[in-house]
């Protein structure tokens, strides 16, 4: 299992850094929602993820779609397709994954 402390994430994060408060607020907020847990060892918290990259990415994009475009994936893709400036390669490769997903 994959662990860390508290202190090796600070240095993860892009510049400009986030204050020591704000980066234990996030901490917290993760553990409360169940995407991470920790061990005591010692007098040391070492936090480690409850749940995969992958299902963080599904909860984090339905949120954005609850919160920003009313429930609606189309709505979504809509928008990235026009404020994004995809190209039309890149549209046709989403439409080709639309197709093939099973309903």
């Amino acid at each position: 299992m994959l662990y860390f402390l508290f202190r090796d994430i600070i240095p993860l994060l892009p510049d400009p850094k986030p204050h020591y408060n704000s980066v234990a607020t996030m901490v917290k907020i993760l553990e409360e929602k169940g995407f991470l847990n920790h061990d005591t060892v010692g007098n040391m918290l070492c936090y480690f993820p409850v749940i995969g990259r992958e299902e963080y990415q599904k909860h984090a994009l339905k949120d954005v779609v609850s919160q920003y475009f009313d429930n609606s994936y189309p709505r979504m893709l809509a928008f990235f397709a026009k404020e994004q400036n995809m190209s039309e390669e890149e549209l046709k490769e989403l439409l080709n994954l639309i197709k093939t997903q099973k309903p």
